[in-house]
């Protein structure tokens, strides 16, 4: 197993040097795609990147979405060799401490896709409704409760199940692509290691989600997955029996 850190950012360039200095006790290296930052940020990640030499970035001329921004991850973590991509958002709301817990999992079963389960105990009501009606529809979707959080940023990912689907799916550009990557990898067959993990919401934190289109954005991701699960269901089903 050969994991790296991957972190797609867009105008979070203030919350990055603390992120990558609570990262920095992993000891892996770190991939940083830029999707479209104004200056600011983007020479505060120039900078960090001179600063860290464990830290590689990659800049997207203009901003295409968070799905966009890891679908480039994930191609080039591939490129460079990487077998897993250990995904973390860039505004700070996962703790560091819990990446540790999330490689443990992925090393002890390296095919398996390890997604974090975030706790909500401050959480917007609409953020913990959200979550819950997506949870509903993958349960429906993969005809299995394995998935128990598809929408949380912190997971380890392993790259030669993402990179098939990615070959045949685009998952969307936009916030998504998590959702719909997850129930993807999951219909090739991956496993699914669920950790707890920490979710943390600051007042005045930036956040790039849109109530009204990203909420269409995953509606209509749902109507895709339901459509694939309907000639899909026979053997999704089979699985679920022989477990």
């Amino acid at each position: 197993m050969k994991p790296c850190l991957l972190i797609p950012n867009y105008n979070h360039g203030r919350t990055m040097p603390a992120l990558l200095e609570s990262l920095a006790p992993l000891g892996i290296p770190c991939l940083v795609v830029d999707d479209g930052s104004g200056p600011e940020t983007r020479a505060i990640l120039e900078e960090l990147e001179r600063k860290h030499h464990w830290v590689s970035l990659r800049r997207r001329q203009r901003n295409g979405g968070k799905g966009a921004a890891l679908r480039d991850g994930f191609l080039w973590a591939d490129q460079l060799g990487y077998t897993h991509a250990l995904q973390i958002d860039a505004d700070g709301q996962h703790a560091a401490a819990d990446a540790p817990h999330l490689l443990d999992a992925a090393k002890s079963t390296p095919g398996a896709m390890v997604l974090g389960v975030p706790s909500f105990e401050d959480a917007p009501a609409g953020r913990r409704y959200g979550h819950w009606v997506s949870r509903v529809w993958v349960w429906i979707e993969t005809c299995s409760l394995d998935i128990k959080d598809p929408l949380c940023g912190l997971r380890c990912m392993p790259l030669e199940p993402v990179l098939r689907v990615l070959r045949r799916a685009s998952c969307g550009d936009f916030m998504e692509f998590d959702l719909e990557i997850a129930v993807r990898v999951f219909w090739e067959g991956a496993p699914v290691i669920s950790v707890p993990c920490r979710v943390r919401y600051f007042a005045g934190g930036l956040s790039h989600f849109d109530m009204l289109r990203d909420n269409v954005r995953i509606s209509w991701a749902h109507t895709r997955l339901f459509t694939g699960m309907l000639w899909r269901w026979p053997r999704l089903l089979a699985r679920r029996l022989a477990w």
